[in-house]
């Protein structure tokens, strides 16, 4: 008991946080977290590929095709590739796991953005309902009628 009483506060704290933190010296630290993935590349305004191979679909969104090209997929496709290309990204789920092409249907978050809404807010994408997926859909209408109002993207004069 004596040699506790010999170091200070600090230096018992010290040591305890030393003891409890020892273990996790050799842990080895995932890379990420549970739904959270890597994008490898962009495909469209509204698809990715995880470093995994699996094709991801944003949900609650419809960007313009690049095949055939319609007005503005190609800005969607960069605007896409700006937001989550190269970055480590977390995945929402809604209610489906997948689309009939297989691909994970997904809300796409950097950081506390989610690309899905923030291509809507650009113009680049419009707010399209597939049920029952649909927890977002009032926000992201919401977020279209704003980029309509602003002129923003496809909803600019000239279109």
């Amino acid at each position: 008991m004596k040699k506790w009483r010999r170091l200070s506060a600090a230096g018992i704290y010290l040591a305890a946080a030393a003891f409890l933190l020892l273990p996790l010296a050799s842990c080895k630290i995932p890379e990420a977290s549970p739904g959270t993935a890597r994008v490898s590349r962009v495909i469209d305004g509204d698809t990715i590929e995880l470093a995994s191979g699996e094709h991801v679909r944003y949900i609650g969104i419809d960007t313009p095709e690049l095949s055939p090209l319609e007005p503005y997929g190609r800005e969607a496709k960069e605007a896409n590739r700006e937001l989550v290309e190269g970055k480590m990204v977390r995945l929402e789920i809604d209610t489906s796991e997948t689309d009939r092409y297989d691909r994970l249907l997904r809300y796409v978050w950097i950081d506390d953005k989610m690309a899905n809404l923030e291509l809507v807010r650009l113009g680049l994408a419009e707010a399209k309902a597939y049920p029952p997926d649909t927890r977002y859909q009032v926000i992201l209408e919401a977020a279209e009628t704003e980029a309509k109002l602003a002129g923003r993207g496809m909803w600019g004069e000239e279109n």
